[in-house]
């Protein structure tokens, strides 16, 4: 009766667990979702340029070819793809757990029973039995056991918490593929930045190349002007030392192209080389960029993906903390030869076999469930969080490009026009210089203004360049 009692006890205990469980697996009500808005500042709905895939955005084809390379060659991007077979793996697993577990297992060992125990005694008086023959009987002292066969274990998913487990590693799976997308999109904007800003390199130099014959020219005038007696020796130092300045300007450029260079070439995952590229006369941009619908870009965004996935997989392992305070279904069995005795091992006589199923519920000392379950909340809300944030700064980024595009298309005009002043103002000092109605200061100010006015203009258009690429970025183009 007692047995019984137990028994009937322990069955009442996992009921209630049960009953109890019903309640810690109802949904978990999260917090919503940042509301995002409904267009753009400054936007109409329409197709974004995010839909453009990287190789028609790009018409360089030079440029072109050194995204291509650098998709096959970049170490950060072979890097995400052993993250995406890691988080394969967690599939693999969690798809295991939902069967049953077999073992092929060899095992040999032995026990020697004190003489005054049940089981020494037992043995001793078996021994003398009339009922077993010379097989059966039992060596003394030591008892081997000896054991050829297969075990088995298996978890029966009654309440579906190895399920919630694998729901959750699918979308960790999701979330770094999403990751590697987004590496994908930095790389192809990286490249294409760096590209523009060597470039920009190029017209720099040639504008200080330029600039240097002008001030040589300058100098040599000056120097012939002081052996007529119409200039003085201050004069020819003021200029020279002008010249000195731009062709230290000139190594200085010369300088930031060969680290540009070596930049570009470490994402392309290559030793130092040159870069064949085009000039920046041979580049166009588009009249008008439309950023589309926020919806779109939510769809688009690699980070903003990978932050949704990561919070549905939170929200799942969530949900399996829960579901571990519920009973668990466990069977385990063994199929194999067992004997005392290693050359009846194999007998048929020696088959044996066991089958044990049942529930399991946790009852006291909960502290380790209890804080596995507190911690998936906290993670669940970070997670949460995480994708609120990833929200905000694709607007933030959307709006600072679109923003930022229009207004260098701005003061690209404006210093297009003061370049074509400052030009036309050497030509002008070079002139009254050489008739005497200048000064070699006038010169030298109308020199300096407009290599500055120059270089400032590429500055602006390199800038140009890089606010569509970020826009293109930033709307999630460039991943397909």
């Amino acid at each position: 009766m007692k047995t019984y009692k137990i028994i009937y006890n322990l069955l009442l205990a996992g009921a209630l667990s049960g009953v109890a469980g019903c309640k810690l697996t109802q949904p978990i009500e999260q917090k919503a979702r940042i509301a995002a808005p409904q267009t753009f500042a400054g936007q109409i709905d329409s197709t974004g340029i995010a839909a453009i895939q990287w190789k028609s955005f790009f018409k360089d084809a030079q440029l072109v070819a050194l995204i291509d390379t650098a998709l096959q060659n970049n170490l950060d991007l072979r890097i995400a793809a052993q993250r995406i077979e890691m988080a394969r793996t967690n599939i693999l697993a969690a798809q295991g757990a939902l069967l049953p577990s077999v073992s092929a297992e060899v095992t040999g060992g032995g026990r020697k029973f004190g003489d005054y125990t049940m089981d020494g005694v037992g043995n001793y008086d078996t021994n003398f039995s009339d009922n077993i023959d010379a097989n059966r009987r039992l060596p003394a002292p030591f008892l081997p056991d000896y054991f050829v066969g297969l075990r088995s274990a298996w978890e029966i998913d009654i309440w579906g918490k190895l399920k919630t487990q694998k729901k959750a590693a699918y979308n960790r799976l999701l979330a770094t593929e999403k990751a590697r997308h987004a590496i994908v999109t930095g790389l192809i904007a990286e490249i294409a930045s760096a590209y523009y800003e060597l470039i920009a390199l190029d017209t720099e130099m040639a504008i200080i190349q330029k600039n240097i014959a002008l001030q040589q020219s300058a100098v040599e005038t000056i120097k012939i002007q002081k052996e007529g007696g119409r200039a003085n020796e201050l004069g020819v130092q003021q200029l020279s030392a002008q010249l000195f300045n731009t062709q230290s300007l000139e190594v200085e450029k010369q300088q930031e192209i060969i680290e540009s260079e070596n930049k570009l070439n470490l994402l392309l995952g290559r030793f130092p080389q040159p870069i064949v590229r085009s000039t920046i006369l041979e580049q166009t941009l588009p009249q008008t960029a439309q950023a589309g619908v926020p919806a779109n870009m939510l769809r688009r965004r690699p980070d903003i993906q990978q932050a949704q996935f990561d919070l549905l997989a939170n929200y799942s392992e969530q949900q399996a903390a829960q579901l571990a305070f519920l009973p668990s279904l466990n069977i385990t069995a063994f199929l194999g030869f067992n004997s005392f005795k290693s050359n009846l091992l194999l007998n048929p006589g020696s088959i044996a076999y066991n089958a044990i199923g049942g529930l399991a519920a946790p009852l006291l000392n909960r502290k380790a469930l209890k804080a596995g379950q507190k911690r998936t909340e906290a993670a669940s809300l970070e997670a949460l969080y995480t994708y609120n944030r990833a929200v905000l700064t694709g607007f933030k980024e959307v709006s600072t490009s679109l923003k930022k595009l229009e207004n260098n298309r701005k003061v690209n005009d404006f210093k297009t026009q003061e370049v074509e002043v400052l030009q036309q103002a050497v030509v002008t000092s070079k002139d009254l210089f050489a008739t005497g109605y200048a000064s070699y200061l006038e010169v030298i100010t109308a020199q300096r203004s407009v290599l500055e006015a120059e270089l400032s203009l590429t500055d602006v258009q390199k800038n140009q360049y890089l606010a569509l690429i970020e826009l293109y970025r930033s709307l999630g183009g460039g991943w397909e």
